[in-house]
């Protein structure tokens, strides 16, 4: 059933972000973290390629240390916002803090969101300006603690290794809905870590269920 296969999608997930949060060695984890990727996107039923394309492997920049940062957690006034998707309604979030970290040698910042629906969850989607050249348009995901994406904290900061920076399930194709970058949540800087752009990545424009 595919609710079945969703749930243990999910299930790996959350157990690799586990494994990540676990290894003392930010880039070994990085590796295995390509490798379930890969595993997953090429052989589970819950894979966004679309079937009957041929899959590989996803496409990567190299590992940069200089992109695993400490951000501390700065409480804002909470406000609720529609946030659009890649389908034709907005989701509600809740924008509760705003995350300040130094990268490419200055002081940036972009704002965490609750998702308003049940069990809720952390969310931190952003652009910059490799996005819709070398990168996703749309943006890419750093964090969704709803659907296991965590990498936790250190010296309580919470951990924004852009590295581990991925495409949503909508870039692959467009059955999947998905919630994308939020007005403020663009870095003026290129981020050249994480996963780049596929040249099976899609517009987004339909809806079907969400990941």
């Amino acid at each position: 059933m595919e609710e079945l296969t969703l749930l243990d999608w999910k299930r790996r997930i959350f157990d690799l972000y586990a494994e990540i949060r676990r290894d003392p060695e930010p880039e070994h984890a990085w590796w295995r973290w390509r490798a379930t990727r890969d595993e997953l996107f090429g052989s589970h039923p819950q894979t966004p390629i679309p079937a009957g394309e041929q899959f590989e492997a996803l496409p990567y920049f190299d590992y940069d240390p200089a992109l695993r940062v400490l951000a501390a957690v700065e409480p804002a006034a909470h406000e609720r916002r529609d946030i659009d998707t890649s389908g034709d309604h907005a989701l509600s979030f809740t924008r509760f803090a705003r995350a300040h970290f130094p990268l490419a040698g200055e002081d940036r910042s972009l704002d965490l969101y609750w998702l308003d629906g049940y069990g809720g969850g952390v969310y931190l989607c952003f652009a910059d300006e490799t996005s819709g050249s070398e990168t996703y348009g749309a943006g890419r995901y750093l964090l969704d603690t709803v659907k296991g994406s965590d990498l936790g904290e250190e010296d309580g900061r919470l951990v924004l290794d852009f590295n581990f920076a991925y495409n949503p399930s909508c870039a692959y194709d467009p059955r999947w809905l998905c919630p994308l970058t939020p007005p403020g949540n663009t870095l003026p800087v290129p981020v050249r870590g994480g996963e780049r752009y596929s040249d099976r990545s899609t517009a987004t424009n339909t809806k079907s269920s969400a990941r």
